[in-house]
């Protein structure tokens, strides 16, 4: 039953990538890791590839109908990858592994990281709720590399604290910030998710990491045939719905990160 769970929630995973271009490392791990009982450093791993080869086949998909917006997208994921680099290699090592302590209650390392997830989590799904009406019908736009640039640096940060993709911090950058159309910032997403996600990957398996092929190339197929129905759904979807659910999700995802970790 465990297992029929969750190779359903691989489908799931995809059609959430296809029609969002986020949202499936968020997924990803705790299906691998309370549904079908991967080891979570392996989970990490897993999700990684998953993650990766179902956005890498989104991200073609959308690249064939025009929409991703590649001099954004490479401009974005360069600081991206720098700062996700320097984030785990530095930062995660100098914060310690109690941060404070008040009568009873001891904020740990990774309690502080989870938190600080949901936080940035409430922050996007709230931007992208209650965004202006302009925002949402904005079609023109300045090429700004400074703030391109800070953004993919931020997202960096974000994502090597936390271990998430990214996807859910992506696309409010991309229609808030740079003014991408709705849809093309799902296309440009999910190419900055699949070089992002296949490159660390392809550290985990230098680092000697022994790989369950037949059980990730099983799963990893079922996510991308969701992604390729997500998208093609996306068609009869109109953007402003689509951004306004979008935001919805993460703010959902937010609370119960947050009742999980202060309740535990």
């Amino acid at each position: 039953m465990h297992e029929i769970l969750g190779y359903f929630s691989a489908l799931l995973i995809g059609i959430t990538l296809g029609l969002i271009g986020g949202g499936g490392s968020i997924l990803t791990v705790p299906v691998l890791v309370y549904i079908l009982g991967v080891n979570p450093v392996l989970a990490t791993a897993y999700s990684l590839f998953i993650v990766g080869t179902t956005a890498l086949v989104g991200a073609f998909k959308n690249g064939i109908q025009g929409s991703i917006d590649y001099k954004t997208g490479f401009v974005f994921a360069v600081p991206s990858f720098i700062a996700v680099y320097f984030t785990r290699r530095v930062l995660l090592n100098a914060i310690p592994q109690e941060i404070l302590g008040l009568n009873n209650f001891v904020l740990t390392k990774n309690t502080a990281i989870m938190l600080f997830f949901a936080l940035v989590m409430l922050m996007a799904s709230i931007s992208m709720i209650k965004a202006r009406k302009t925002a949402l019908e904005k079609s023109k736009r300045v090429f700004n590399y400074p703030v391109i640039i800070a953004e993919g640096l931020f997202v960096g940060l974000v994502t090597g604290l936390v271990g998430a993709g990214g996807g859910f911090l992506i696309i409010p950058a991309l229609v808030l910030l740079v003014g991408l159309p709705m849809k093309k910032a799902v296309g440009t997403s999910l190419m900055i998710i699949a070089l992002k996600s296949i490159i660390g990957f392809t550290g985990d398996l230098s680092s000697g990491l022994q790989i369950n092929w037949s059980f990730l190339l099983t799963f990893s197929s079922l996510s991308v045939l969701g992604i390729l129905l997500g998208t093609y759904v996306i068609k009869f979807i109109e953007g402003a719905r689509l951004k306004k659910a979008f935001g919805y999700f993460v703010l959902a995802m937010a609370i119960i990160v947050i009742l999980k970790e202060l309740f535990k």
